[in-house]
């Protein structure tokens, strides 16, 4: 294939990676958007857990001898 050929398909593959990225970010950012306003309209349904101290999450140390 001649060099023209090559710069050929690398630009479009460039616009279309380009294009897909992007097309990829609005739909997470949408989907996103709308788990967000779910949460936000139903807080009965994530109600935030008491924060625990470290000692409360590890367990006790026994040493193995």
């Amino acid at each position: 294939a001649g060099v023209h050929r090559q710069i050929l398909f690398t630009t479009v593959g460039w616009f279309v990676g380009y294009y897909l990225a992007k097309r990829t970010e609005y739909m997470h950012a949408k989907v996103d958007r709308e788990l967000f306003e779910y949460v936000r309209q139903h807080p009965e349904d994530f109600k935030t857990a008491e924060k625990k101290r470290i000692g409360e999450l590890l367990e006790d140390f026994h040493p193995i001898r």
